[in-house]
């Protein structure tokens, strides 16, 4: 699941992440999200979240079970 829509994620969640300056090599950094900084309901790019690390990025992909 992409990580384009507020609703589908909350905090808790494992997710992918693309922090700022690995936009142009698309390197991922995975993680449990904390707080979601998007207030928007739909972010073209993904939902930008700050990760229970400090780390912030936006969502890419969403892991559940």
């Amino acid at each position: 699941m992409n990580g384009q829509n507020r609703n589908d994620i909350y905090p808790g969640l494992e997710v992918d992440i693309i922090l700022k300056k690995d936009q142009r090599s698309g390197r991922r950094t995975r993680g449990v999200v904390k707080d979601l900084l998007t207030s928007s309901a739909y972010h073209s790019r993904g939902i930008k979240v700050r990760l229970e690390d400090g780390q912030v990025g936006r969502v890419i992909e969403i892991y559940e079970d």
